[in-house]
């Protein structure tokens, strides 16, 4: 495990500045600024080593590979957070965007998306019979980075209500296309190819259990996470994995003073809004900490569980965390199968080199009505006929997360990500039977489109068993304690608040309190005011961005300055 661990322990007769409730990458942002702000600051994680989701893991018994085990790409992080945090830490581009295999009219074919518009016209052109798709193409996507452009620099400032944004935005059109009305509508609008629309609207659904004309606009609320980060909406390698960025938020953290305590596991949080204390277990038994004030990584349905913690009004510890009775809808509906091979498989398309189509994402089963079939199969209980999918391959990237022998003999990574596959499917079912035969069906899609058994180019480990690994959305709850897998810790929030007056459509209510208050302004208010969100479940949270611990970290700075007026 190459995300950090840490021998400190609380010290329970201490009152801290703040204590930081789990140490994924946004608690370690967190702990990380207000450290070098002078605050006292002490992190608390349950497992032994800090990083959350964000790590790196040898998954592989004597295999010296070490994969980014469940995040495993880089778009949302904002550059201002690594140079303050003077982090060791970078990413690649991957010069590839994506390829889309298709068997039509008999022949085997494909997609291919690169940073080379002439080839890209040509691609788009052998495909479809026309420039039309190529054309739509660039228009769709020029106004997706018109968007990034605008709206990336907000998620690191004050959140702008909905009509500030818009402004800011200055395109009634584009507002209305990605913000107002189903992002299926657009698509359908400007895509005619099947395909086409399929590989735009899977932007739309990773992590995100929905479908294109979802009323909700939850859909609308993914794609705009996945087209805007960094102004550019490009997704990046982290070099070393995904395991050196939160080793390196751990060193500045610590270097700033900060004490990091792992395995440490917070069973409650108790509150009168100015004071705090915090109750934990550790392998010698149980301990308290006071603080002024509490930062939770954790997503909000376990937060609502830890200041409810023997209670009435909250859930029991060691309660499930998703469901009716913890946050109604909050549902992970994503297979994570984690795979090493021998070589990369030749496919059946020979008119696309290997190490080029698994270079940036390859998209399997993901035509426009395929994955509305599958969320209809999903949404009804039943596994999906035709699981859709995508793959990535880190180490045609970054070679240096191969230890010396993989490389020598050219062994290579694959990521798969499924989508459409809801908790709901696994829960109160036999999950090991489900989750094998969920894989198999995965793995069988992306086997139509391979010219050899993929079965023959996988890696065995020391034991000889096949290198795959494979996470269903209860393995995340269990291992993570995400509220049912979900990636985002609930759905994601458009990056506004709701004007004065009006709610938020399809994202969360207005921010409790004051909305003059910091807590409000930057997205991360809970009922109580002195406990603020710092991860993934806060308002412009989700993916590996280290935004919400930026934006803890800049409300109780604001809340300091005013006390000490």
């Amino acid at each position: 495990m190459s995300a950090s661990s840490a021998p400190s322990a609380a010290r329970p007769n201490a009152v801290y500045d703040a204590v930081i409730v789990g140490g994924g990458h946004n608690g370690l942002v967190s702990a990380a600024y207000l450290a070098r702000a002078g605050l006292s600051v002490l992190l608390l994680e349950r497992l032994d080593h800090t990083g959350g989701a964000a790590v790196s893991d040898r998954a592989f018994e004597g295999v010296d590979a070490r994969l980014s085990r469940y995040s495993y790409l880089v778009s949302l992080l904002p550059g201002s957070i690594v140079r303050d945090l003077g982090l060791d830490f970078s990413v690649r581009g991957r010069s590839v965007a994506s390829y889309t295999p298709v068997r039509r009219d008999g022949r085997d074919q494909g997609l291919l998306v690169t940073d080379d518009a002439a080839h890209n016209r040509r691609a788009f052109a052998e495909l479809t019979g026309s420039d039309r798709e190529f054309e739509s193409w660039q228009r769709f996507y020029g106004r997706a980075a018109q968007v990034a452009r605008r709206v990336f620099p907000t998620l690191t400032e004050p959140l702008p209500n909905r009509s500030e944004l818009r402004r800011r935005l200055d395109d009634d059109r584009t507002w209305e296309e990605f913000f107002e009305r189903p992002i299926g509508e657009s698509i359908e609008r400007h895509f005619a190819d099947d395909l086409v629309r399929g590989v735009v609207l899977t932007d739309a659904l990773i992590g995100t259990f929905s479908h294109a004309h979802d009323p909700s606009l939850r859909q609308n609320r993914c794609f705009l996470y996945h087209v805007i980060g960094g102004g550019t909406g490009d997704w990046n390698v982290p070099v070393g994995g995904m395991g050196a960025l939160t080793d390196a938020l751990a060193a500045s953290a610590r270097a700033a003073g900060a004490e990091l305590a792992t395995g440490h596991e917070v069973t409650a949080v108790a509150t009168d809004g100015r004071e705090a204390e915090v109750t934990f277990r550790t392998r010698e038994g149980e301990g308290r900490v006071a603080a002024r004030y509490v930062l939770s990584g954790a997503a909000p349905a376990q937060l609502d569980s830890l200041l409810g913690a023997g209670g009435p009004a909250g859930l029991p510890v060691g309660a499930p965390l998703a469901g009716p009775d913890a946050d109604e809808g909050v549902e992970g509906a994503q297979l994570k199968v984690n795979m090493l091979l021998r070589r990369l498989p030749r496919l059946r398309d020979r008119r696309v080199d290997p190490r080029q189509a698994f270079a940036g994402t390859f998209h399997i089963a993901e035509g426009y009505e395929a994955l509305e079939h599958a969320y209809r199969q999903a949404a009804s209980g039943v596994l999906p006929s035709a699981p859709p999918s995508e793959i990535y391959c880190h180490s045609l990237t970054d070679p240096s997360i191969l230890g010396p022998e993989p490389a020598r003999e050219g062994y290579q990574t694959l990521t798969l990500f499924g989508l459409h596959a809801p908790a709901r499917l696994f829960r109160g079912t036999d999950e090991a039977a489900v989750r094998e035969e969920l894989c198999e069906a995965t793995l069988a899609q992306l086997q139509e489109h391979l010219d050899e058994p993929l079965s023959d180019c996988l890696a065995t480990d020391a034991a000889g068993r096949p290198c795959l690994e494979v996470k269903t959305p209860l393995d995340l709850e269990r291992d993570l304690r995400m509220p049912g897998g979900h990636i985002f810790h609930r759905d994601l929030a458009f990056p506004y608040a709701p004007d004065p007056g009006t709610t938020q459509p399809g994202g969360p209510a207005t921010q409790p309190g004051d909305p003059a208050a910091p807590q409000a302004r930057w997205g991360v208010a809970t009922g109580s005011a002195n406990v603020l969100l710092c991860g993934a479940g806060a308002v412009r949270g989700g993916g590996v961005s280290g935004i919400p611990g930026h934006n803890a970290a800049r409300a109780l700075l604001e809340l300091e300055a005013r006390s000490a007026r």
